[in-house]
């Protein structure tokens, strides 16, 4: 008699405010189901769920984590199994990781990183101030240096609130062409997609939603791209001391400069949108994959 072979129980984590998140990947149950993975959406910091007896933890849309980030971070860190590990999301929800990767010999938008008490230089042009704890472009705006003010009145509410804050010089492609996002499952590219402008020349202001809405759509990335990405996972990875195979996912968001040459403006460990609206549907059954892949080395 053969024995049945029980199937793996993952929780995809959400918030509150978007339980089976944005639709972007509600539908990931039914990609896992097929490979006999049994998935279900549960919110974070829910009372009832039951996050210890599964087999494997999936960040998802867990985007209200940025004002309470040691409390989700300590969450994170009591999981038994947790995708991406905990200690890539202790280190990639701080955006002074975008110093390390500098550091490490990535081309990087030159990051300033401001904490409470310190003082910032502002870029000869056009630049954004932004959280250094953030998601979804919240509490970002672009200022202009000719009239500073707005952009001192937005660092001192900032360190007000204790939160350590980051300036970044606006990428002027930005306008002309977006963000180019690559994701990554399992280590292996899988799709591109384009995120357009967000931040209009404005006083800084706060968004009440989890992130602000996104002109999205899909692309394939040039080959410099392809390369730009791949070489700052490779020194994410360095950094972390791990393997691209340990990673779930990565989403690298890429920028050109004034010569044309791809420059990193985020590489996304914790919880991305993956953009699986904006590509074929064989990449959740990618994604589905890559969960069964790290379930097997479990």
């Amino acid at each position: 008699m053969v024995a049945t072979r029980r199937q793996p129980q993952v929780l995809l984590a959400s918030c509150a405010e978007l339980p089976t998140s944005n639709g972007d990947d509600t539908q990931l149950p039914a990609a896992l189901a097929e490979l006999g993975v049994q998935a279900s959406w549960a919110v974070w910091d829910a009372p009832e769920a039951d996050f210890a007896q599964a087999d494997l933890v999936v960040l998802r849309s867990t985007w209200d984590y940025t004002r309470r980030r040691a409390e989700f971070l300590r969450w994170c860190e009591s999981l038994p199994a947790l995708a991406n590990p905990a200690r890539v999301v202790r280190w990639n929800t701080h955006k002074s990781y975008l110093v390390d990767l500098a550091a490490a010999g990535v081309a990087v938008v030159p990051t300033q990183v401001i904490a409470p008490g310190e003082r910032a230089e502002w870029p000869e042009h056009e630049f954004v101030l932004k959280p250094a704890v953030g998601a979804g472009s919240r509490d970002a705006a672009r200022f202009d240096p000719a009239d500073p003010t707005a952009a001192r009145a937005h660092l001192r509410t900032l360190h007000e609130q204790d939160r350590t804050a980051v300036v970044q010089p606006y990428q002027e492609a930005v306008d002309a062409e977006g963000e180019t996002a690559l994701v990554f499952l399992g280590g292996v590219f899988s799709h591109g997609f384009v995120k357009g402008p967000m931040l209009t020349p404005a006083t800084a202001r706060e968004a009440s939603e989890l992130f602000v809405p996104e002109g999205l759509r899909p692309t394939d990335p040039p080959a410099t791209m392809r390369r730009a990405a791949e070489d700052a996972l490779d020194a994410a990875c360095g950094l972390l001391g791990l393997c691209r195979s340990e990673l779930l996912y990565a989403r690298v968001d890429l920028v050109r400069a004034t010569d044309g040459e791809p420059l990193l403006l985020e590489l996304e460990l914790s919880e991305p949108s993956l953009g699986f609206r904006q590509t074929d549907s064989a990449a959740q059954r990618r994604f589905a994959s890559a969960v069964r892949g790290t379930l097997a080395r479990r």
